[in-house]
This record gives C-alpha cells, structure tokens and sequence, in this order.
C-alpha cells in the first residue's frame, strides 16, 4: 500500500509539475466559481464502530462529542455550517454499509445548537466509507452554491469500503478548484491510512492534523475553523524609510 501511494504521488508529479509547491487546481470555462460568495463549511464526522474504543478513559466518540461541544459556539452564527455523518448504521450488507452517509444537519447560519444536538442522538455502528461521503457531500451539500466549500473531516481510521479518498480528490482537482478539505485524523496509528489522510487533505489545499489526543483534536477543529478568519486578519506594515 505504501509503495503504490508513492507511485501515485510520483505519475501526479509528473503530469502535474507545480504539485511539490502548490497543487495543480485547474478551472475549466464551464465550471461556475465565485469566491465573492464566501465559505460553507461541512463537518464530516467519523460515527463507524472504531469511535467506541476507550482513550483518556472515555470513548474516542464521548471525547469527539465533547470537543465538538466547546468548538461550535466559537462559529459565528452568521457563518453557514453543516453535517455530515458516516459509519451511524450498519446495513444488511456490506455494500449498505458502505453507503451509510447521512446529511444530518443542512448547511445554513446559526446551526451549531443543531449539530450538537444531532451528535447526541446518534451511536458509532458501522464502517467507514470515506470516499463516498466526500463524493455525496460534494455533488450534493453544496448544492448551487458557488462559492468555497470547506470540508471538516474527522476519522479515527482509513478508508475501509474499497475506495482511495487520496485517489478522488486528484481526479476531482482536474476540474474544479473550489473544494478545501481539512483532515483531522484521531488516534490513527496505521502508517498507511495516515498517507490518504494526508493525500486527501494536501492535494485540496487544505489542513491535515495528527490527533493522537482529546487536547490535539480541540487545537485540530480549532485551527482549522479559524484559519481563514487568521489569513484574512494578517496586516502587512510598509517598511520604514
């Protein structure tokens, strides 16, 4: 798995000289996007059956809920948020569970009181179809809005429904330029899933955190929820003559 990720990174190398330093985005004639609408942002939140495991003497999914708690009344209610969840149910096979992806919560301003809410109610259970959410989120979440769409994904472990994140979003790159994925792994120890993780998140531009702790998952949401406000309030003084 290692080596074919390298050799992946090394033909998109190729093709796409400008990756090692800013990653190809391309912007087709046809394709509509106005950065003059602003920024949604989606939580995409790991709910599969790994999130019952202990850690810090609580479960990966109590410690995610608690997080989620504090960081959600930092948003401003004027910013348009939403959720997303996967792995909340099984299924009767295995391709059912591998569609189990939900838009719990639609994206609109003031919703952090819903999404809490909506954490509550719901029970880690299945798998973790990754790749699938993404692609739901992306054609359908956003749906007529032309401005950025910032994913907030948290996963405590890879891809596992026969599916590359890594590989989609280098596909998706090619024709559109508006989509930020920021990657928060929890308490992820594979190397290998550690390696789409990043992929996923580097390739959109966006920000991957290694969260291997309830205090490293709070700064993981914090920072990426904050960083444009911080880019954005960045002043640059003249120099003295």
């Amino acid at each position: 798995m290692r080596i074919l990720f390298v050799l992946i990174l090394i033909i998109f190398t190729a093709v796409c000289p400008c990756f090692a330093s800013k990653y190809c985005v391309y912007n087709p004639k046809n394709y509509s996007y106005n950065p003059d609408e602003g920024e949604r942002i989606l939580f995409i939140i790991d709910l599969s059956n790994s999130m019952n495991e202990s850690l810090e003497r609580d479960s990966k999914y109590n410690l995610m809920v608690k997080t989620m708690k504090e960081i959600l009344p930092k948003i401003d209610t004027k910013t348009e948020i939403g959720l997303r969840i996967y792995g909340h149910r099984m299924g009767f096979t295995p391709i059912e569970a591998c569609r189990a992806s939900t838009l719990a919560v639609p994206i609109s301003a003031d919703n952090s009181s819903a999404i809490a809410g909506t954490l509550l109610k719901h029970k880690p259970r299945g798998m973790t179809p990754i790749t699938y959410s993404l692609k739901q989120a992306i054609r359908n979440d956003f749906l007529g809005f032309k401005g950025k769409k910032h994913i907030i994904l948290l996963t405590d472990g890879g891809e596992n429904c026969d599916e590359s994140p890594c590989k989609f979003v280098m596909q998706m790159i090619k024709v559109r330029r508006d989509v930020q994925i920021d990657v928060i792994a929890f308490n992820i120890s594979n190397r290998n899933d550690l390696e789409q993780l990043k992929c996923t998140a580097l390739v959109t531009s966006g920000k991957f955190y290694n969260a291997q702790t309830s205090a490293q998952l709070y700064n993981g949401f914090d920072n990426s929820i904050n960083r444009v406000k911080n880019v954005e309030a960045k002043i640059i003084l003249p120099k003295m003559k």
